[in-house]
């Protein structure tokens, strides 16, 4: 676990105590002696953070909490530190109960020193972990490479010292409107937690329309805690059962054919514990998601094996994808990027993973395997087969490239999608259409494979041209490697979210294919992240 230095609860006020021992030491104008002990306390204390220690130099170690004038200030952020379990955040980390102990038993300047250096700490610790998350994801997975920005700690004091803390304090809150709907689901199911959860899990295998008893008394009153299905007596899978399971199911990322299959009835046997876990963590990934939602852009879920195109906070074109092989080397990973063109009739260059990992030992075995593949030296010349010595070459100094020239049965389809990054990863047609009437869809090397190319590729080009059908149609035709650039480039996003809010605000879940949220919700409670209650 790496833990990065850096909403319901109210504002407890003040205890009297504390404004006393503020008001006897502060009130009035501190002898030189005095001044010079606080100052000697605040940088000791300050000395092992740099950017604190700089603070208080360039600032003539004036207080930011300490001080009579400091009460709002101080104030706010009590206020705001009272809701970091709200926000999927330690409390402990932030120590608040300590801090108000530190200032009921200040005593000495050296005590206030010490306190103010505390009070800056914790203030930065929560600046840092609401707008760039707790973690350090790419240290807890490597595959999520998402580039995270970090505030300027000279920044955050700047901005708290000003004459509005509390609106700076809000305004660290991540503004998305996923945030706040994740928020309100972590305060409803730690409240279903308090009470008991959803009941007893429904007992046995599949049920069906039809069926009746108790197993479906079961499924029915597990429906209902869940919010799937109003209040009713029946003991019958009647058609109010049957639409409440379709709803779950589609809320789930499951076929929604209104059947308590096996799969359907294990994921409504999932209690809200493990369901709170994954909005926590999808807290923290919304926490280092510094988008604008409001652009048209490309969402790709990796869990939820789709790609869609969101214009305006609406989803105006969407298609199932195949994502990487559960495997550490071909999973696909997370990061945002820009969408600058496409190709038509693309060539596949092979990964050089690929070609010494899969190929080499091929065409060592024999020269003439893999046929529809190209070998080309550094130069992109193609090289015949006949002039290679395959077996005097390893992983290591295989100096040839391979690639498979436009074709019907090209690895890559008919079109890509390009948005060049060092990771090599694109969207792109398949010739493996069967794989996309899966539920799961978890096959490639890591890039994505899309169920419907061609209507990407015209969603995306419809922007600039009137007459994208016949345009992109000629290019097809031309059996040419085409690249068609776009005007305006695309942000595109591969996230991972098995958490998320759907329509209505509803939360829909998937699984986690990778097992990465398991990985960063073990991260995120060896930090001190607790849940609310226990749950069956």
């Amino acid at each position: 676990m790496v833990v990065r230095d850096g909403a319901r609860g109210r504002a407890r006020q003040m205890m009297g105590s504390v404004a006393l021992v503020l008001s006897l030491a502060l009130s009035a104008p501190l002898a030189a002696e005095t001044t010079s002990a606080f100052a000697r306390s605040l940088a000791t204390a300050a000395s092992a953070e740099a950017p604190v220690a700089e603070w208080y130099r360039q600032t003539g170690y004036d207080t930011l909490w300490t001080g009579p004038e400091d009460a709002a200030r101080r104030a706010a952020l009590f206020a705001a530190l009272e809701t970091a379990h709200d926000h999927g955040l330690p409390p402990a980390r932030y120590d608040l109960a300590g801090l108000r102990a530190a200032f009921a038993a200040a005593q000495t300047e050296g005590d206030l020193g010490r306190l103010e250096v505390a009070m800056t700490r914790s203030y930065l610790a929560w600046a840092g972990d609401l707008t760039s998350g707790l973690l350090v994801p790419r240290q807890i997975d490597p595959t999520i490479v998402r580039e995270i920005p970090l505030r300027d700690p000279q920044e955050l004091l700047r901005a708290i010292a000003g004459d509005d803390p509390a609106a700076v304090l809000h305004g660290l809150i991540p503004s998305s409107t996923v945030y706040a709907q994740l928020m309100k689901a972590k305060i409803g199911l730690e409240d279903r937690m308090a009470r008991g959860g959803w009941g007893p899990p429904v007992p046995g295998g599949a049920l069906a329309p039809g069926d009746s008893g108790g197993r479906v008394v079961a499924l029915r009153d597990r429906l209902i805690a869940m919010g799937y299905l109003a209040r009713t007596p029946t003991r019958d899978y009647d058609r109010s059962i049957q639409r409440a399971v379709q709803s779950f199911q589609l809320a789930h990322g499951l076929p929604a054919d209104g059947v308590a299959g096996e799969a359907t009835i294990a994921e409504i046997n999932i209690g809200p514990d493990a369901r709170l876990k994954s909005v926590i963590v999808a807290m923290e990934r919304e926490r280092w998601l510094h988008i604008d939602r409001t652009v048209r852009h490309i969402w790709v879920n990796q869990p939820d094996f789709t790609a869609r195109i969101v214009d305006h906070g609406r989803t105006v074109f969407r298609t199932r994808v195949v994502i990487g092989k559960d495997v550490p080397d071909q999973r696909s990973p997370e990061f945002s990027d820009e969408m600058e063109h496409i190709v038509v009739n693309p060539s596949w260059g092979v990964p050089r993973s690929i070609t010494v990992k899969e190929y080499l030992p091929l065409l060592q075995r024999n020269p003439n395997a893999v046929g529809h593949l190209q070998v080309v030296d550094r130069s992109g010349r193609v090289v015949s087969r006949g002039a290679v010595n395959f077996a005097a070459y390893n992983a290591r100094n295989f100096p040839f490239a391979l690639r498979q020239p436009p074709s019907d049965g090209n690895a890559l389809g008919k079109v890509k999608f390009m948005f060049p990054n060092q990771y090599n990863i694109y969207l792109h047609d398949t010739p493996s259409k069967s794989l996309f009437d899966n539920d799961v869809r978890a096959y490639s090397h890591g890039c994505i494979r899309v169920a419907d190319p061609f209507d990407l590729a015209h969603a995306l080009l419809s922007v600039q041209s009137d007459a994208v059908e016949e345009e992109f149609n000629a290019y097809l035709k031309s059996g040419r490697e085409t690249t068609v650039k776009f005007e305006k480039t695309v942000p595109v996003h591969l996230v991972y979210y098995t958490a998320y809010p759907e329509a209505k605000g509803r939360m829909g879940y998937r699984r986690d294919v990778y097992g990465r949220d398991a990985k960063l919700w073990q991260a995120l409670a060896d930090a001190g992240v607790e849940l609310g209650a226990d749950s069956q």
